[in-house]
């Protein structure tokens, strides 16, 4: 028998739709949705921040900055803090449309990319002297004798995809001359002290480690032969990034262009008070003691934000190319990660600031 001229099946997409669209106003912190006119790719950004525009924003260190420097209240619209740090929860906030900026390092895009997110960076920032302050170090577990990278041959090697450890992890191979049939890579997730665990147990014998784990590592462990070694590389990006749908959004667009002005003012205002710092984040706000906050910062050095990502892009281009061979995903352009237009942004208010 004929069901007229509207059959279910024909229905279905437009409830589907429908019942998207109800979840995601219901959602507690949704991100909002432009329902206005798009802002082309190439368009110059707009200045203004409209009333009632509002960003969710993960990236709970700046948040902290801005609240001891003063300057959290002075943004133009409003900014729901999202306690989000790090690819994966960044990727996840992303799909559920709950999160506007995230705070991550160079790894997370390229593999939002690859897994069909499109990701725009809006900010870089780095450390003026990379090799003498680097973010990680390799630990070395108790007995086992890696001395040089030549050393990591047929070692047991704690490994996460995705993750800025997994992608050092992949170019101190290549710089050793090895590769991953030279090693024995043991998939580990890269958070809290899951890694130092892992060596101190041997579960394995080498492991990327940074901040204050390699303080604590050494310290617990040091008198069972536990060691640390250089890898020479430079380590160091940290980006903000967002949804390239989001800059589609005239009104958020403006908004994420104030924010990149205030976190690279933020930046700046951690380097030059260290003691309000450690005080208010290392000890407050982390739970750490005070020289562990000492030494963090030590570890830090001096920041350095680009106004040319010319070569920042180059460099991002080459871990492209490592993670693409060895995951056999298609290379990116790294240049496509970037939304140019933001490429003044964060120096410009450093200048402004001066």
């Amino acid at each position: 028998m004929s069901q007229g001229p509207y059959h279910t099946s024909s229905l279905r997409p437009v409830l589907a739709a429908l019942l998207a669209l109800v979840l995601t106003a219901c959602t507690p912190g949704a991100a909002q949705e432009s329902s206005g006119p798009e802002l082309p790719a190439q368009a110059p950004l707009p200045t203004a921040v409209p009333q009632g525009t509002k960003l969710i924003v993960g990236d709970p260190s700046t948040k902290v900055a801005l609240e001891l420097s003063g300057e959290i209240d002075k943004f133009s619209f409003d900014i729901e803090w999202a306690n989000i740090s790090g690819g994966p929860q960044t990727t996840e906030a992303f799909r559920a449309n709950a999160l506007d900026v995230g705070a991550v390092a160079d790894i997370p895009p390229i593999h939002a990319t690859w897994t069909g997110l499109p990701v725009k960076i809006v900010a870089a920032k780095f450390r003026k002297d990379p090799i003498g302050h680097p973010i990680y170090e390799l630990g070395i577990a108790p007995g086992v004798q890696v001395k040089s990278l030549a050393d990591l041959r047929g070692k047991k090697i704690a490994y996460s995809p995705g993750q800025a450890q997994g992608a050092l992890v992949l170019r101190v191979l290549k710089k050793a001359g090895l590769t991953k049939d030279d090693v024995e890579l043991v998939e580990l997730p890269s958070t809290g002290d899951v890694y130092p665990n892992a060596l101190a147990s041997r579960q394995v014998d080498v492991a990327p480690i940074g901040g204050v784990n390699i303080k604590r590592y050494t310290g617990q462990f040091g008198k069972d032969g536990a060691t640390t070694i250089q890898h020479g590389l430079r380590d160091d990006p940290a980006h903000l990034y967002v949804r390239a749908e989001t800059l589609k959004d005239p009104a958020k667009a403006a908004a994420i262009r104030e924010y990149v002005a205030a976190w690279a003012r933020a930046t700046r205002w951690v380097y030059e008070h260290p003691k309000e710092w450690i005080e208010g984040y290392y000890v407050k706000d982390q739970g750490l003691n005070a020289d562990d906050g000492r030494y963090l910062v030590d570890q830090s050095g001096e920041p350095d934000i680009p106004s040319d990502w010319t070569d920042v892009i180059a460099r991002h281009q080459e871990t492209i190319d490592i993670l693409a061979a060895e995951t056999g995903n298609e290379p990116l352009k790294a240049e496509d990660l970037y939304d140019r237009r933001f490429e003044h942004i964060a120096a410009d208010a450093l200048k402004e600031g001066a």
